[in-house]
């Protein structure tokens, strides 16, 4: 009767990685995940729906021959995503809610959210990129665009794009304070994505700055952001509820891919209950402020409360 925060079956988006191959691949370090192929994908969202989850973040895995320097496949309306998005939105509706993500590397020879050029990631050049993929994916479904590479303007580049082309409806989920960690590891291995130069500390945060998070809430809530986000999750608190503190706005958390696959390691090795300590570490990115949680244990959490 006195407990305070609570859980919910709609309090979380799961994450999905959909690769373009005839068969579903195991992710070696994020357990109980894997590269979904576009076939399984339909059954895999029939299942999710049949546990409650209602809401997935979709994540492409793309051929190595469609990269390229200037990320071309990026902004092809029938590209991996865009693909998916349209068949997923035939066979099930409005009855799940598809997430986008909005950032280059996937599609980058370098890796790197941005466009490079002469070796650094260049901002501007990137923005008009952006906007188009965030209108082709848009236009196939993508219910929330969310631009994950942290380039300053992205967020008001977007909307005026959406805008511009009639997708009034379709809501930006920022990443709003994207924490240049070391937590991304097994994410970066599912999509083989990682740098091949340098590192991405020109443009993601430096986690060592809290009240830098707060320029960058202004600036995404100003440019028309709907929901803002913090990622990753569990070592962030303090940044969460400061944004839970200072905007009206929906506050999303990301419990990324090296806190999930921290908690089977040593689940693994006998020092934790996995199922207590998901449960706990969801439990405290919610009472930080967080009313969204993107998190690769949503199964299991509505497992777990069920």
């Amino acid at each position: 009767m006195v407990q305070e925060f609570r859980l919910h079956k709609n309090d979380f988006v799961l994450p999905i990685f959909v690769h373009d191959q005839l068969e579903s691949t195991p992710i070696a370090h994020l357990p109980g995940h894997q590269r979904v192929d576009a076939i399984s994908l339909m059954a895999h969202c029939e299942h999710i729906l049949t546990k409650g989850i209602r809401a997935i973040a979709l994540f492409p895995v793309i051929d190595s021959d469609k990269k390229s320097p200037e990320c071309d496949e990026a902004v092809n309306p029938d590209n991996l995503v865009c693909q998916v998005t349209r068949r997923i939105k035939k066979a099930f509706g409005d009855d799940i809610i598809v997430c986008g993500d909005i950032a280059l590397d996937p599609y980058s020879s370098y890796g790197h959210d941005g466009i490079v050029k002469n070796g650094a990631i260049v901002n501007d050049d990137t923005l008009d990129i952006l906007a188009k993929m965030a209108c082709n994916q848009a236009a196939a479904g993508v219910d929330i665009v969310a631009p994950s590479d942290m380039m300053d303007g992205r967020v008001l580049a977007i909307r005026d794009a959406l805008d511009n082309d009639g997708y009034h409806d379709t809501l930006i989920m920022a990443y709003t304070a994207k924490y240049a960690s070391h937590l991304y590891g097994p994410f970066r291995d599912a999509l083989a994505s990682l740098p091949q130069f340098g590192d991405k500390k020109t443009y993601q945060m430096n986690y060592s700055n809290r009240y830098e998070a707060a320029i960058e809430l202004d600036l995404d809530v100003a440019e028309g952001a709907d929901i803002i986000m913090v990622k990753p999750a569990t070592l962030y608190l303090d940044i969460i509820s400061d944004f839970r503190a200072s905007t009206p706005l929906p506050v999303a958390a990301y419990h990324v891919s090296g806190e999930y696959a921290m908690l089977h390691s040593a689940a693994r090795d006998g020092y934790i209950d996995f199922s207590e300590a998901l449960y706990e570490s969801l439990t405290a990115i919610k009472r930080a402020g967080a009313s969204i949680i993107v998190t690769y244990g949503a199964l299991d959490i509505v497992d777990i409360l069920q």
